[in-house]
């Protein structure tokens, strides 16, 4: 690996990712990047998923700019929270998007150049994914690279 992508929300689920890409990364000595996504929805509503990180209370959302470093800040304490002290280099990042997860993530990798992905999936039966469609899918297809997908449940 030469440098990995790992997206995350804060979630315990998350934090277990990014102790798993903290291991490949220190192993091969490669860096992070962390990203999480926000769409235009997500900043005209003021979206819980960053106030959750916590720092964002406060900034006016339908400032994308200030919306965006907010964002930045609060995950980049949420990350810091794993990866300080880990051995690992890491950068992170926040992108609005206007596609779905799959694709922003794709878009993603290849702008960072990495050659590994990390994600977390929930359990779906075949029928499910067909159905509703399934993100992670979309990356296992699409992405020439190594994925590791976290599916614990809680």
């Amino acid at each position: 690996m030469d440098r990995g992508l790992v997206v995350v929300e804060e979630s315990p689920e998350h934090e277990a990712l990014l102790h798993e890409a903290a291991e490949y990364a220190r192993g091969a000595d490669a860096p992070l990047v962390v990203v999480t996504f926000a769409t235009e929805r997500d900043i005209g509503e003021g979206v819980e998923k960053f106030e959750a990180l916590g720092g964002v209370e406060g900034v006016p959302y339908d400032d994308e700019d200030a919306f965006v470093d907010a964002a930045t800040d609060a995950l980049a304490d949420f990350v810091a929270e794993t990866l300080d002290g880990a051995g690992v280099e890491y950068e992170v990042a926040v992108h609005v998007i206007e596609s779905g997860y799959g694709t922003a993530t794709l878009t993603a990798a290849d702008e960072y150049d990495a050659d590994h992905v990390f994600a977390t999936g929930r359990r779906r039966s075949p029928t499910g994914k067909a159905v509703f469609g399934d993100w992670i899918q979309r990356v296992l297809l699409g992405f020439d690279g190594f994925v590791t997908v976290h599916t614990e449940e809680k």
